[in-house]
């Protein structure tokens, strides 16, 4: 199974919706969104995807009352799971926190196969070993929304083979899909 992973959206739109629209091109079966949505709005472009999407807040959290209705809205793909989520997807048990020391707090337990986490807007992809003995993944895909001088990036994981592959959006559809509707 192939995962989108994302974080990080801050409202842009056009990047977040570009970047699950390449993702399901290439197989990608959901998405896990590591927090920092802001506007809950952001997440309707989504919709047409017709892809699951498993989203925790972060410290930029916007309105959660809004996020819990927009996840429960009969047509949304959307599922809200609060501050940090222990999902399955593809067999892989898959842990999402926005904070990247909770992250490596998280790995360290030996209780998932993957910790996705976003905030530092930097993209990273490790094993550390947890105490177990096993190896954990945690993957931060970086900036959906080229926040600041980011790259807007996203991550594309193959849970079948734990191969994880990074991803870039050109930040011009934002400036094109804005001037197209004469926002300056």
């Amino acid at each position: 199974m192939k995962i989108c992973i994302v974080s990080d959206s801050h409202d842009h739109i056009p990047l977040i919706d570009a970047a699950v629209a390449d993702a399901k091109a290439l197989g990608a079966e959901a998405v896990v969104h590591c927090g920092d949505v802001v506007a809950p709005s952001t997440l309707r472009c989504l919709n047409k995807h017709g892809l699951p999407v498993h989203v925790i807040h972060g410290n930029n959290s916007g309105d959660l009352f809004a996020m819990t209705q927009v996840s429960a809205r009969r047509d949304s793909v959307v599922e809200y799971h609060g501050m940090d989520a222990g999902i399955v997807l593809g067999r892989k048990r898959i842990f999402i926190v926005h904070y990247p020391h909770y992250a490596k707090a998280m790995a360290a337990t030996g209780d998932w196969d993957l910790v996705c986490c976003g905030h530092s807007h930097k993209v990273g992809i490790d094993k550390i070993v947890n105490v177990d003995g096993g190896e954990t993944w945690i993957v931060n895909p970086g900036t959906v929304g080229g926040v600041g001088a980011a790259p807007a990036t996203w991550v594309l994981g193959d849970l079948d083979g734990m191969e994880f592959a990074v991803h870039e959006v050109s930040k011009a559809i934002e400036y094109t899909d804005r001037h197209a509707a004469g926002i300056q």
